[in-house]
């Protein structure tokens, strides 16, 4: 290891300039990939690339603009949130071990939410003992990590590694990059050395990153699931993601509409908008009403189509589509496939439709007989929905569908994006939100807390469209909610929360009565981990931002308190509206 040189003093001509290290090496890495920005949770070990930052800045080079949070969360989940939104890997730098433990929550959130990051944190490689710059006494005495932090980040990232030399710190994040954005995306992670960052670095060129390219299955392999499609009495499809391809969600709706198919997306794991809810092809959230009549189901970027995953289907032929169809990162993986299309979604299905319709496939009396029982059963369940809101709408307690049902009536003209938090109440916003443009609807995968970073992060990246995030009361409280909320004031990026609140840990009481419907629990309502009775009240976490906050306790209150809180956020400001719900 050698030492950095002299200090930089200013432009060429008026002194000494400073020679370029591994902190420059990280920006311009960052640069060539593309990103916009630098997810930060502050690390000392990153003196180098806020040092590079600040002259790009005064020299007026390019450079990612950097974000200072104050919580690894709020860094990854903010990452996430702008990368499902614009499908493009972003840095996210870290503290040491320590830091990627507490963000790492969120980092395998993103994984299977499929948002590509580049995730870096550091360690040191001579904890004082080499001839360079003195890397402080703390990571001799705290915050090393037997193996590396890249060994930790392994089981929640697509690719861990070291750069364990500047000359190859650039060329190792671009690799990341590349990584992190080919399916299935998510992030990747590097583990950067102190000394590494503090090494000259020969500031070379680096060439921007290219596109990824576009893959479609062979034409054979095409015409065989044409002959299938055709031949197809009972087809449907099941989908949790492809709305998260550019495009995917209008080439979907496409071919589904060439041949009539039934679109299911499961209530658990669809992650993101992928048909319009209020299309007559809908088939709502329940693949099971199918598996027995079914004698062609087609997975469309679907992980999991069946649960239990033994539960075959009783004579569907099974025909997967997906870019790279075994997960990696799922430990157990079932899916029955008879034929694979193993290649870009969005336009896999786009041939297919053109080939169904010059092949006249689609002008069938099937496809016409088809079209007429999904209208009318689409009729019906509308019918059922309606008379479900109506039911909501009566009563002195305010049911979560009738507060869905109020706040998409006060968003009808917004075109919002929703971020989903909440557990038990997630199916009564899909259902009764029903948005149905693409990039409408993200669901929080991982674990709780972090739905107002990934909503600050989709607001970051759509400032022209407002975010709503849905969330309980229990996963609100397990969010770090100042620093949230100060990273929506200090970015000016103003979310409307709307909190359903039961006072409880429902989803914890209906796994016990699930196991022991008839135990000494029920008989005695000794329920463990389910009681939230002595929460503050949540809403008032935004006033110390001088935010927006509202209670609502009354039915008749909920309209007026959505409509103001709404207005305080076209306004630029954050508001948090507080529900109580019946149930």
């Amino acid at each position: 290891m050698t030492d950095t040189g002299t200090a930089d003093t200013g432009p060429a001509g008026t002194g000494p300039t400073r020679r370029a290290d591994g902190g420059d090496a990280v920006v311009a890495a960052f640069d060539a990939i593309g990103a916009d920005y630098v997810f930060s949770s502050p690390g000392s070990e990153w003196a180098p690339v806020w040092e590079s930052l600040a002259r790009r800045r005064r020299d007026g080079l390019p450079a990612p603009a950097n974000l200072d949070l104050t919580h690894e969360t709020v860094a990854v989940g903010m990452a996430t949130g702008y990368a499902l939104v614009t499908r493009r890997a972003q840095g996210v730098l870290l503290h040491a071990g320590p830091g990627l433990l507490q963000g790492s929550m969120a980092v395998h959130g993103a994984l299977l939410a499929g948002a590509p990051m580049v995730v870096a944190s550091s360690e040191s490689a001579t904890y004082g003992d080499g001839g360079g710059p003195d890397p402080g006494a703390q990571w001799y005495r705290n915050l090393s990590v037997v193996g590396g932090p890249h060994q930790m980040a392994r089981p929640w990232t697509k690719w861990a590694n070291q750069a364990g030399d500047v000359s190859v710190l650039p060329g190792m994040l671009m690799r990341a990059a590349e990584l992190a954005e080919r399916a299935p995306a998510g992030p990747a992670y590097l583990n950067v050395p102190l000394e590494v960052l503090l090494d000259p670095w020969d500031g070379r060129d680096l060439k921007p990153l290219a596109a990824k390219g576009t893959t479609v299955s062979a034409p054979a392999e095409i015409e065989a699931v044409l002959e299938l499609v055709a031949a197809a009495e009972n087809p449907v499809i099941v989908t949790e993601s492809a709305g998260r391809e550019p495009g995917g969600l209008e080439a979907l709706v496409g071919f589904a509409e060439a041949l009539q198919i039934p679109v299911v997306e499961p209530e658990g794991s669809s992650v993101c908008t992928n048909f319009p809810r209020t299309h007559h092809l809908h088939a709502g959230g329940d693949l099971g009403p199918f598996m027995d009549t079914a004698d062609l189901i087609l997975p469309v970027n679907c992980r999991a189509p069946f649960y239990p995953p033994s539960r075959r289907p009783a004579k569907a032929k099974i025909v997967v589509l997906d870019e790279v169809p075994q997960r990696p990162h799922m430990a157990y993986q079932v899916l029955y496939a008879d034929h694979y299309l193993e290649g870009g979604v969005a336009a896999t299905l786009r041939d297919l439709t053109r080939r169904v319709r010059d092949g006249g496939v689609a002008d069938g009396a099937r496809v016409a007989a088809r079209r007429e029982a999904r209208r009318a059963r689409h009729a019906s369940d509308t019918e059922e929905l309606a008379d479900g809101e109506a039911r909501a709408a009566d009563g002195d307690g305010i049911d979560p569908i009738r507060a869905a049902v109020v706040l998409r009536e006060l968003l009808a003209d917004d075109d919002p994006i929703i971020v989903d938090e909440t557990i038990t109440h997630s199916r009564f916003v899909k259902r009764h939100l029903r948005r149905g443009t693409p990039d409408s609807y993200f669901y929080v995968q991982g674990g709780l807390g972090q739905g107002i970073a990934v909503a600050l992060g989709v607001k970051l990246a759509a400032p022209d469209r407002p975010v709503v995030l849905t969330v309980g009361d229990g996963s609100f409280m397990y969010n770090p909610i100042v620093q949230s909320l100060d990273a929506a004031k200090t970015h000016g990026l103003p979310l409307l929360i709307v909190v359903f609140n039961n006072r409880e840990y429902r989803s914890m009481k209906m796994n016990h009565l699930r196991f022991y419907p008839d135990g000494a629990a029920v008989r005695t309502g000794d329920f463990r981990g389910v009681d939230l009775s002595g929460q503050p009240e949540l809403s008032r976490f935004a006033e110390p931002f001088g935010m927006h906050a509202e209670a609502v306790e009354k039915p008749d209150e909920l309209a007026p308190a959505l409509d103001r809180a709404m207005t305080a956020v076209r306004a630029g400001t954050t508001a948090v509206v507080n529900i109580s719900v019946s149930r």
